[in-house]
């Protein structure tokens, strides 16, 4: 219900709900929100957690976050453990009652300090994605399972909500189905993707419309441009893979955070006019060698990112319960 209402909105009135996400930055869910949650989610998510026992709870969402606090503050023993999956600190994700935050960037860290989170409860550890994004498999096999060809190719992607149906870009984009290799990713919105198959101008050889898939690591691995919402997961995923990436409309709020840090650090660049596109195409057209070469060097960089760090800190917390008992 939640999900829904807010996806709504997103879509209904952006610059409303970035309004808030800027009103609320350095504030934490106030007490009637709380409240709300309480009513909601407090009986069954304590019929949860007193049915499973865990010895630790893992949260990636402000809200199931915020729930648990409360269960803490009422009385419940129990660790819990807050990964923030953007690449920004809002003030909604911090309750006192959180004993260790997972958080993507030195950035991050500084600014929940500054909203006066204690250091000590701050390890920064990246965002945890499928371990399957760090691998690198072979390209031609792929190519071959999902009968592509080795060719320029451009991976566009709507984000979980299949939110890409810019009708502007997408058919601009197809202006280069002769030379260029295009994937759009529609995941779970099942309207545009039909929408697509009976339009004349995505029938063609070298345009492949594909709908949910588990495989986008596979996808991404013989992708040479990512064109993307960009949120914390997927930037995460193009991050372990090297690829460049093209930000389409940042949803205000995170999304907005999200494109201004991969912008600085030179790892993708927002669409702020199809000059951006046309700029992007003529390099894959005139310089893919160059391309892929810029990508190898960038895996050579991130290879200092360590993947694990998130699961290793969660399973520190639990040896060092284990000591304490």
């Amino acid at each position: 219900m939640i999900i829904t209402a807010y996806k709504k909105t997103v879509l209904s009135q952006p610059k409303l709900v970035g309004m808030m996400y800027r009103h609320q930055y350095n504030k934490s869910l106030n007490r009637f929100t709380t409240l709300a949650l309480h009513r909601i989610f407090y009986t069954h998510t304590k019929n949860v957690v007193h049915q499973l026992r865990p010895d630790i709870v893992v949260c990636t969402h402000p809200i199931p976050s915020a729930v648990i606090s409360r269960l803490k503050r009422l009385g419940e023993q129990i660790l819990l453990c807050t990964v923030i999956t953007d690449y920004d600190a809002h003030g909604t994700w911090i309750t006192p009652q959180v004993d260790r935050y997972l958080v993507s960037t030195q950035e991050v860290r500084a600014k929940m300090i500054h909203q006066g989170v204690p250091p000590s409860r701050i390890k920064v550890t990246g965002i945890p994605v499928h371990p399957s994004f760090w691998e690198h498999p072979g390209k031609e096999e792929i190519r071959e399972r999902f009968g592509l060809k080795d060719m320029p190719t451009v991976m566009v992607m709507g984000g979980g909500w299949g939110i890409m149906n810019d009708e502007v870009i997408n058919d601009f984009l197809t202006r280069w189905k002769d030379k260029v290799q295009i994937l759009f990713c529609l995941g779970n919105n099942e309207k545009e993707l039909k929408k697509l198959e009976q339009d004349p101008k995505y029938n063609h050889p070298n345009i492949h419309l594909i709908g949910f898939t588990l495989e986008v690591d596979k996808l991404m691995e013989v992708s040479d441009l990512l064109v993307t919402k960009p949120g914390g997961m997927t930037c995460t995923e193009g991050l372990a893979k090297g690829i460049p990436m093209l930000f389409h409309h940042p949803l205000p709020g995170q999304e907005e955070e999200n494109c201004h840090y991969f912008t600085a650090q030179g790892l993708g660049e927002p669409i702020s006019s199809l000059d951006v596109i046309v700029k992007w195409m003529d390099k894959l057209v005139g310089d893919l060698d160059g391309i892929r070469r810029r990508r190898e060097e960038q895996l050579q960089s991130i290879a200092r990112y360590r993947p694990m760090e998130s699961a290793h800190s969660i399973i520190e917390m639990l040896d060092s319960k284990t000591v304490s008992s």
